[in-house]
């Protein structure tokens, strides 16, 4: 599958994760720069949202999106992650009131976006998509967006979390 970023076409690093795969572990930053794994979420659904930076349109609007509809799941951990720094993700947060999404960063080594199969090799951003790890660390919904700049399919990445368990 080939994705596209404003047309042009870009490479993904990392395998793409299909429906049915174990989750692979990554290492992320939080705003307070601590590191974040998997296994940090584990016994929990896990709803992914990758943009590439938080502070442009497309993906403000799927934070704020996925925020909102993260206090209405149970049992579910939204989190969003992105190679903005810490700082900006922190700022950005508390700027727009997000307070139901855990906004990790991917800057430091591209663990998330390589492991994932979402790192574009030549913009060092990440690729819009959304996935679903359930509580045993399977990937129950993965969606790669083909043109970066568009938006994910929501009300199926909202029903996948739900039905995971």
């Amino acid at each position: 599958m080939g994705v596209t970023f404003a047309g042009n076409p870009v490479t993904l690093l990392g395998n793409q994760l299909k429906v049915g795969e174990k989750a692979p572990n990554f290492t992320v930053l939080t705003n307070d720069l601590s590191e974040v794994t998997l296994n940090d979420s584990k016994g929990y659904v896990r709803l992914i949202s990758v943009v590439p930076s938080i502070d442009t349109g497309v993906c403000d609007a799927q934070t704020r999106r996925f925020n909102e509809e993260a206090a209405k799941l149970d049992n579910v951990k939204v989190l969003t992650v992105s190679v903005d720094l810490p700082f900006a993700q922190k700022l950005w947060c508390g700027s727009n009131g997000i307070e139901n999404v855990q906004t990790l960063s991917d800057h430091r080594d591209l663990s998330f976006g390589e492991a994932f199969g979402v790192a574009i090799k030549e913009l060092r951003l990440l690729a819009r998509s959304v996935f679903v790890v359930d509580s045993n660390d399977l990937v129950t919904y993965a969606e790669y967006v083909d043109e970066v700049t568009e938006h994910p399919n929501y009300e199926a990445a909202i029903e996948a979390a739900k039905a995971a368990n």
